[in-house]
């Protein structure tokens, strides 16, 4: 598998700097619904509702922002279907698939800490 390297300037990948574009992506991914959405695409396609239905407690307009923009930086890809009435489909692009990788060991190390956690949480409140 090859992957496409950052070819623009250093400042523009730089996440200290708040003017820099990857400071840019990275608020726009790491926000908890834009996470849920890539890990419930997965491998697969879905269709908007399926997404929704996956994803507990996200409204319908959270999920239509996040999609478009999740669209927008060429992580998901948007296929609509030329059928009455029309059928979107959405899937994880290759950035996105190999995103997923790495929101994934972002999940497991949540499982793997959450006991101590919740621990330091329960320690921290009294």
């Amino acid at each position: 598998m090859v992957t496409k390297q950052f070819t623009g300037s250093p400042d523009e990948a730089d996440l200290r700097r708040a003017d820099s574009m990857a400071r840019e992506i990275f608020s726009d991914i790491a926000n908890k619904w834009a996470l849920l959405i890539i890990e419930t695409l997965g491998e697969e396609t879905l269709r908007f509702g399926e997404v929704r239905d996956a994803i507990e407690g996200i409204s319908h307009k959270m999920l239509t922002q996040n999609l478009r923009m999740l669209e927008r930086n060429g992580l998901v890809e948007r296929t609509v279907h030329p059928v009455v009435p029309p059928r979107v489909e959405y899937t994880l692009t290759e950035p996105g698939r190999v995103l997923r990788v790495t929101i994934g060991g972002l999940c497991d190390w949540t499982h793997r800490f959450l006991g101590d956690i919740e621990a330091s949480r329960r320690r921290f409140d009294t």
